[in-house]
């Protein structure tokens, strides 16, 4: 993520991975129909075009089932690292507390006694 303020959520990385893959999937299946057709035309009309758009098309639909299987490696990729919150943590809003002030400060706080002072 290029912004460091933004800590990608299990749950989001979940939700947009399948719109991602059922969008994929479903233009691999729209193109393959439309494949199906093209193919009727260019060997009905012999137009040298309708060759050329056909090979096009394939070559589409090729590319878009390698997009599919990119994703799931890209997926795969994002799922192994370590700064990714899972959703129970995403909800609490606390990922990481900065404590700034002295040692002995510290040990109060971490003591449970003056907590009244450290905090103002």
């Amino acid at each position: 993520m290029s912004d460091n303020n933004i800590v990608p959520k299990k749950e989001d990385i979940d939700i947009d991975y399948e719109f991602s893959r059922d969008t994929y999937r479903e233009l691999i299946s729209q193109g393959t129909s439309a494949l199906s057709a093209m193919a009727e035309i260019a060997k009905d009309s012999e137009h040298p075009r309708a060759f050329e758009v056909l090979a096009t098309m394939l070559k589409t639909n090729a590319d878009i089932t390698e997009k599919l299987i990119d994703l799931q490696s890209k997926k795969n990729k994002i799922s192994a690292r370590k700064d990714i919150v899972p959703s129970s943590e995403a909800q609490s809003g606390v990922v990481n507390n900065l404590f700034v002030g002295s040692t002995s400060e510290l040990q109060k706080l971490l003591s449970g006694k003056d907590e009244k002072d450290i905090n103002g």
